[in-house]
Formats: structure tokens, C-alpha cells, sequence
């Protein structure tokens, strides 16, 4: 049985589904797809912390799933822009945990993340997949993987 990673850039999927659809990704229907391939042995979700109560039901959600799910607060600059980046964070993680995968699957349409993807794919032999919105992931990313899975109507609430 395949082993199976899962990482989740919250942010990105919340923000490009809503863009393209209006609607909200199914994280338990990406969990059964996915179960299906093989065994779900890491499944991280990145978000940001803002601390209100819809937020905190979503990151509970998250968890009943079988999601670890990682919080940075949110940063609100002086010049009115925000922070909450969790590039770094998933770079290392993705690093850490492929030494004990098979698959490596990504939530994002990121193009920052197409070179760690690209080296895991290559120098560690792993395959590689991204779950994004279509006109809103980086060709860089969706070429630099073994499978591009489109969100859709299927993934959708």
C-alpha cells in the first residue's frame, strides 16, 4: 500500500476556490479521493490564526478529518498590508516528511512551491501531485508535478 502525504496551504485554496467558484472547498471528500491510493500517513493543514469562532469550527473540522493543523497569528502592518506566510513552513515539512512517503500531494496553486516540488519528484524518487483551482495555478507548479488534479465541482461544498 502507497504511504501518502498531504499538505494543505489553507489560505490559497480558500482564497483561489472562492475567487474562481464563490464556493468552498470539500476537504472530506479530498480525504476520501485521496484514502483511496493508499495509506494517509501526514495530512497538514497551514492557516492563519485570527482567532474568531468560525475560524476555530473550521480548524476543528480540519481536525476530526485527521488533519494536523499548524497556526501562525496574523500580522496586521502599520502600512495597513498583512503577513501570514507559510511558505518556509511547508517547504520544510514537505522536506522532512518525503523521506517517509510515496506520494507527496500539495493543496495549493503556488508557483513558489514548483522547485521543492520539482526535487522531491527527481532526487527523491517520490510522485508528486497538486490539488488546484485551474486559472489560478502556476503553470510552473502544475508542470513541475507528476499529476495536476483540477478543483472542481468535485471538491467543492
Amino acid at each position: 500500500m502507497k504511504k501518502i502525504a498531504i499538505f494543505a496551504d489553507v489560505q490559497n485554496i480558500y482564497y483561489t476556490t472562492r475567487q474562481a467558484y464563490q464556493r468552498q472547498f470539500n476537504y472530506r471528500r479530498l480525504w476520501h479521493r485521496v484514502s483511496k491510493q493508499g495509506e494517509i500517513v501526514e495530512a497538514v493543514a497551514y492557516a492563519i490564526d485570527r482567532g474568531d469562532s468560525q475560524q476555530k469550527a473550521f480548524q476543528s473540522a480540519l481536525r476530526d478529518i485527521g488533519f494536523e493543523v499548524k497556526l501562525k497569528p496574523f500580522i496586521q502592518r502599520m502600512d495597513g498590508s498583512a503577513k501570514g506566510d507559510w511558505d518556509v513552513g511547508i517547504t520544510i515539512d514537505v522536506m522532512e516528511s518525503a523521506i517517509n512517503a510515496d506520494i507527496v500531494i500539495l493543496l495549493s496553486g503556488d508557483g513558489d512551491f514548483d522547485m521543492l516540488m520539482q526535487h522531491i519528484k527527481t532526487k527523491r524518487s517520490i510522485t508528486t501531485e497538486v490539488y488546484g483551482v485551474p486559472d489560478l495555478t502556476a503553470k510552473s507548479l502544475s508542470d513541475s508535478v507528476d499529476h495536476f488534479h483540477a478543483i472542481g465541482e468535485g471538491l467543492l461544498m
